[in-house]
């Protein structure tokens, strides 16, 4: 399967203020915008790409500082106003006005952004394994066990942390062992430093604080999908998500699959994509 999408995507590049961005895209229709997380690229779109194509022009991103697209120096140039950019060229790019923006893990991060910042740019929304951002600031304050498991994002905040990183150790994280040689391919061409700039510009710093400012609620109508297994991502940072949201939230929870849900359960994602795209 993986070998003929390989064949069948086509490969572009949005210019975002200077910064190159690689997209691969497949099919024609409305716009689905996928954007994925730590440590991926567009590949952990698969399985979804190949279904959606038949009714959607799909696009798969590699952030900044992953793969084949650029990867320039400085914390400052990952902050979330110019991930969130990097999504709106590439949009931009394509020659839409929006997108069905979907996002896993820092994709995920960004996208909440994006709905909330340039909701004219956000058709629906779907987010997978990653919480709300207040979810998430809320568990890091009050929830211990959270606190906990966030002791990997605090290793990465520190200098040097990315020396550790090696393309084998990271691609092990991913369930299918065939696809391991692409992940370390698309790993050797990432930039490691660049990859946990994502945590030192963006994850929340100790002491945690509860986030109390105005609420930016988000217009899109929204599908998360979150594999019950995540350590990094506790489910209890779902709760209470539909008060930040102006509409319909639709929430799948999938026992017996982690983090990378997309990939663990992958017939039952794309189920639930497709279907609620078509509702």
């Amino acid at each position: 399967m993986s070998k003929s999408l390989e064949e069948r995507v086509t490969h572009g590049y949005a210019d975002s203020n200077g910064v190159k961005i690689h997209y691969v895209s497949l099919g024609a229709g409305p716009l689905v915008l996928m954007v994925h997380g730590f440590p991926d690229f567009w590949y952990t779109w698969r399985y979804q790409m190949e279904a959606l194509a038949e009714q959607f022009h799909v696009a798969a991103i590699d952030l900044r500082g992953y793969n084949l697209s650029d990867k320039p120096k400085g914390g400052e140039n990952y902050a979330m106003p110019l991930l969130v950019q990097d999504v709106q060229a590439v949009i931009r790019h394509l020659g839409y006005e929006r997108a069905i923006v979907v996002g896993h893990d820092w994709g995920g991060a960004i996208s909440w952004q994006v709905a909330m910042h340039l909701p004219e740019l956000v058709e629906r929304l779907i987010i997978l394994n990653l919480p709300h951002p207040r979810g998430i600031s809320r568990e890091l304050a009050h929830n211990p066990q959270q606190q906990q498991n966030s002791q990997y994002a605090r290793d990465f905040q520190q200098d040097g942390a990315h020396l550790r990183l090696t393309a084998e150790r990271l691609s092990a994280l991913f369930p299918d062992e065939t696809a391991r040689s692409r992940y370390v391919e698309a790993l050797e061409r990432s930039d490691f430093e660049a990859m946990l700039h994502y945590y030192r510009e963006n994850y929340p710093r100790e002491p945690y604080t509860e986030d109390t400012s105005p609420v930016v609620k988000v217009k899109a109508p929204v599908l998360m999908i979150h594999g019950l297994e995540d350590t990094a991502l506790l489910a209890s940072g779902l709760n209470n998500t539909w008060e930040w949201l102006e509409q319909d939230l639709t929430l799948v929870t999938i026992p017996g699959a982690g983090h990378f849900v997309q990939q663990e359960a992958p017939d039952l994602v794309t189920r639930a994509m497709v279907s609620w795209l078509n509702r």
